[in-house]
Order: structure tokens, then sequence, then C-alpha cells
């Protein structure tokens, strides 16, 4: 998990996966209905790791795979616990089949 855990939003975590690229994690979530984004919301678009986590010192090969979950007061248990479910399925996946970035 990048960043503090003291003083952040509650509703918004920001994970980095060490040398696994946002977008390739981005596409396995989108397919299975899940949203999440990659770097800052003011950088959407932009292939750079987010300024912030630059700026806080993340790793690039961390910075290259951290997404972004913001939840809101519509997200239901169910959506977490998906996602939660899923979510280390997809890394484990990636790992085994992509080249190593960064």
């Amino acid at each position: 998990m990048n960043g503090r855990t003291d003083f952040r939003l509650p509703n918004t975590t920001n994970i980095g996966f060490a040398r696994l690229e946002a977008e390739a994690i981005l596409l396995l979530l989108s397919e299975q209905g899940i949203s999440a984004s990659a770097g800052a919301a003011c950088s959407s678009g932009s292939l750079e790791p987010s300024h912030v986590l630059k700026a806080m010192g993340i790793d690039a090969r961390i910075a290259h795979g951290a997404i972004r979950f913001s939840l809101s007061r519509y997200t239901t248990m169910e959506e977490i616990d998906r996602t939660i479910e899923v979510l280390p399925q997809m890394i484990q996946r990636l790992r085994s089949v992509l080249p190593v970035a960064v």
C-alpha cells in the first residue's frame, strides 16, 4: 500500500505491484467489472507513474504498477469482497505471463 496509514482519505487506497504495469492490472479488473484507476486523477491518460508517488519517493518499479481504488457511499461490501477475492489471482496470473517491467 502506497502512502501513510494516517492522514489519508478513508475512501481512497493506492496499491503498488512491483514490476507490473498498471494498465495490465486495470484491464483484468475491468474484465471482471471492477473499476480502478492508475496514477492521480489529474494525470489520467499518462503512461508515467503518478507525480505524487514520485514525490513520495515510491520506487519506479512499484509506481508503474500502482492502481487506485476510490470508494463511494454507493460501493457495496459485496463489491469490495469480490475485488479482494479476484485481485491476488490477477496479480499472480500477470506475474506468470508478463516479462518483468521497469
